[in-house]
Order: structure tokens, then sequence, then C-alpha cells
């Protein structure tokens, strides 16, 4: 759950899901199920768990064993079905200036036949494995170099949660990423702001559809930190304010018992059997709570102080105001 100024926005983003220009019925009811995506404000607080850096390029012929993953940019040459004992496997051959190695996918072979393009360049993104002497790639993530929308392209791509559901019904990372991108696009322009000018100005708050941009498509680490710093407030606050709401309500409705008087135990005590004076703090403190015990609001009160400060001792004292 959150809450956020998104919300309260333009109706625009109160609509569901499945008209947002590429997603369709089963892929929408596939997010509904698996994550509770239902309209387009849910879309755009589906947040990347993750961001993987693509600013660095590696060629063929630096390819090691154990590397985290890899970015390469190549030609694909050839496409195979090469059988194995269930089903069958789909292997690129993929070339750069240095050398070439192998593409491999076991699922969605149909699709990537019809859709990628022999003699074509490709930047492949992915764990690499060594075999002998060859290397090979497992379901790489695929895009044209160069980029067909090269100004949105982050060089700091985001990473959103996923499961085999999602990968049957072929909605990848690129996938989520272009909803998320049309959306933007399209509606970003629709984006109100949630916050007071002078409560941004004073938290150093970067602007809503900003950090909405920002969080899903970084261009740097530090746009990234603002917009994580920026959405993480707005949550935070909101939550502060239906709790403030809350208690206000609650405050209305429902009338504490007011101790007006204080009682025979709390002088005897106070007067006779208090083993010690007591500090200007806790003088202060009691003087405080005797105050709210006396109003008819209910009292919500944290009592704070290092160890040995004497905070048993005011509550005993405030224990036997009400006794």
């Amino acid at each position: 759950m959150y809450l956020s100024g998104v919300n309260h926005s333009s109706q625009i983003f109160q609509t569901p899901l499945v008209y947002l220009k590429g997603v369709g019925p089963q892929r929408a009811k596939v997010m509904a199920e698996v994550f509770g995506l239902h309209t387009f404000v849910d879309l755009l607080h589906f947040f990347p768990f993750r961001y993987v850096d693509k600013t660095q390029w590696l060629t063929i012929a630096q390819l090691q064993p154990n590397l985290a993953e890899i970015q390469i940019k190549g030609t694909l040459v050839h496409l195979e079905e090469v059988p194995q004992k269930r089903g069958s496997r789909l292997v690129g051959h993929f070339s750069d200036e240095t050398g070439s190695m192998e593409l491999v996918w076991f699922k969605g072979t149909k699709w990537l036949r019809q859709n990628l393009k022999i003699g074509h360049k490709y930047s492949v993104f992915g764990k690499v494995q060594r075999f002998g002497s060859s290397y090979s790639m497992p379901h790489p993530d695929m895009e044209i170099y160069p980029p067909e929308k090269a100004q949105f392209t982050a060089s700091i791509r985001p990473i959103y949660p996923s499961s085999e559901r999602l990968q049957s019904a072929q909605i990848s990372q690129k996938v989520i990423g272009g909803w998320v991108m049309e959306l933007l696009l399209q509606y970003g322009k629709h984006l109100e702001e949630s916050l007071p000018n002078s409560l941004m100005e004073r938290q150093a708050l970067i602007g809503l559809p900003q950090a909405l941009f920002h969080i899903h498509f970084p261009k740097n680490l530090n746009l990234l930190a603002q917009a994580q710093k920026r959405l993480k407030f707005e949550e935070l606050f909101f939550i502060q304010m239906q709790l403030l709401r809350n208690k206000a309500i609650r405050r209305s409705k429902v009338k504490g018992y007011a101790f007006n008087l204080v009682g025979q135990y709390f002088n005897e005590f106070y007067q006779h059997h208090l083993p010690f004076e007591l500090t200007n703090a806790q003088k202060r403190v009691v003087k405080e709570i005797r105050s709210d015990l006396g109003s008819n609001a209910q009292m919500n009160r944290l009592l704070q102080g290092d160890v040995g400060s004497g905070k048993t001792m005011v509550a005993v004292l405030c224990f036997l105001m009400a006794v």
C-alpha cells in the first residue's frame, strides 16, 4: 500500500491498466493477479527493486569466467533450432570485431525467431557462461543498437519484480519499462504536485513528475537518489497526515476521564516517602503530565531520558495521581 498525491491527481490515473497501449486484456489480468496492479497509478508506483549499470561495454575478447552481468554490442549472424531431449533450444550466433559467442533461449523461441533480424546490430546484456573455449549468454536482454529512442535510454536500467507467469506471458523487463515510458510520455503532463512549494524548498525535494520519471529511468545515481528521497518523504508525510487525522477524529469522538484532583496517595508519598528531591526536569515533566491528566483528552506520552535519570520515579508519581 502507498499513500501519494498521485491518487488524488487527474482521474486519468485511475484508468484501468488494460487501456494502456501495449497491455491488453491478458497481460492486464496477469499483472493484476500477480502484483495487484489494476490502474495507471498502480503501474506508476510499481517501482524497480534494483538497478543495473549499463554504462560499461565489453568486447567478446574481453570475456572471462565468473563475470557479473555484462553488456556487449555486435551483430546477430545466424539463428538455429537445436533439438534436445525435451523440445529444443534456440541458438543465436553473435559476433563483434573481436570474436563470436552464442546466445541461447529455451523459452519463447517462436516469438524470437519471428522478431530477431539476422544481420542486424544488437546490444546484449546478461551473464555469460563458459563451455571449453567459447562463451554463451542464456536468455539475454536484447535491444536494437543504436536504440530507436536514444533520448529515453537510461544507462542505469531498472529491474522490476518478475515471476514465471510474467515470463510465460512475454512480459519482460523491456516490456514493463515500455509501459511505464508510454504512461509517462502520454499522461505525465497530467501529474499534479502533491506537496506545497514551501515544504519542498525546505526539504530540498524535487517535483513529483521528475521523481516518478527518475525512479524508473534515472540518468545517473544522483538523480536516482533525489527521486528516492522525494518519494520516501512523500509516503511518510501522507502516513503521518493520516495518523494526525485519525487522532483528531478519535479525540472528537472519545472523551477521556479527567483526574481533577490529586489524591491522598500522591500527597502522602510525595511529602513523606519520596527518598530524594526531584530534579528540575522531573518536576517539569510531572507538572506537564498532571496537566494532561486534568483534561478530558486521552493522553499519549513518551517519557524519554538517559539511564538513571529518574524515569521510573516519574512513572510512579503519575500512577499515584490516578489512584
